[in-house]
């Protein structure tokens, strides 16, 4: 049969959850309370840093973009997630559907790159701290940051119109509550080989450009640690690094899991979308504040101003 007799797909069903009532009505409250606190704790960490002078560094530079992707990343998901819990149909359009997909790809490639920047910016400041004013000035942390921001977005539009490509004659059914590459892809009519290759040749080239940079800059941290005299310095540069390494612990673990696993609409597998694309984006702010004591000072400095203000 000819392709222009075959029925084209303009709009996709998302599954979601669950269909019971009384799940939604759970679902939805929980789901909205993570959103709001997303949105507020990662807002407030940007705030923190943009007005405490003290923590005006590249690390905390680094941390400002890595709040403002978590808050992004979460508004691309959660609020079409919410609209779709009582809804009856459950509907996505095409555009919006693949709108979807290259923000998730770009706040995900984006995320990667700056985590590893983040790496080498502790690698810098704990093995050559003489001479990190100068290795992170403020042109060159721009720069990276920047570069991530590009990389993100490169490797968003090339997956993205390489997938649109496809021909989608039905079913239109996501199992899932987001339009992601794995359940989309398994909606194609043609042949999903070049889209499949490109996605697995981002993640290769993306996990391991971002991933060995990633290791051996807190390879040399622990030897540089381990070669401290002074249990109190090493202690110093353990609790530094020790909020990075559990973000990106929670990052790549779940996002290995997430797309470089075959989709099933599993279970497990909503789980696990549900923990990288909701649940993250909340942990990062919270992990930051609660074990960087730099951070608790700047929120508790600016919370007594604007209680004596109040007053």
């Amino acid at each position: 049969m000819a392709i222009s007799n075959i029925t084209t797909v303009t709009v996709f069903v998302l599954l979601g959850l669950s269909n019971k009532p009384q799940a939604q009505i759970l679902l939805f409250g929980l789901f909205l309370m993570i959103y709001l606190l997303t949105i507020t704790g990662n807002l407030m960490m940007i705030l923190v840093i943009s007005t405490n002078p003290p923590l005006h560094t590249p690390m905390y530079f680094f941390l400002s973009h890595l709040s403002f992707l978590d808050a992004f990343y979460s508004s691309t998901i959660v609020p079409k997630l919410l609209e779709n819990i009582f809804s009856k149909w459950k509907t996505i359009s095409f555009l919006e559907c693949f709108t979807q997909i290259s923000l998730v790809l770009f706040s995900g490639a984006t995320e990667a790159c700056l985590l590893s920047v983040m790496a080498y910016d502790r690698f810098q400041a704990v093995c050559h701290p003489l001479l990190y004013v100068v290795a992170m000035n403020k042109k060159i942390c721009t720069s990276l940051v920047v570069a991530c921001w590009v990389i993100g977005m490169v490797a968003s539009l090339i997956n993205t119109l390489l997938l649109a490509q496809q021909h989608f004659c039905g079913p239109n059914l996501i199992h899932s509550f987001a339009c992601e590459v794995p359940p989309v892809l398994m909606l194609t009519c043609s042949d999903p080989y070049i889209s499949i290759a490109c996605i697995l040749t981002t993640m290769v080239v993306l996990g391991l450009g971002t991933l060995i940079p990633l290791l051996g800059s807190y390879i040399r941290i622990i030897m540089t640690a381990l070669g401290v005299n002074s249990a109190k310095g090493r202690s110093k540069i353990f609790s530094t690094c020790s909020s990075h390494l559990l973000v990106i612990t929670i990052f790549y673990g779940s996002g290995f899991f997430r797309y470089m696993t075959p989709s099933s609409g599993s279970v497990l597998e909503q789980v696990l979308s549900v923990q990288y694309s909701v649940v993250t984006p909340l942990l990062n702010p919270l992990i930051y504040s609660l074990k960087n004591q730099d951070v608790k000072a700047a929120l508790k400095r600016m919370l007594s101003r604007k209680g004596s203000f109040t007053f």
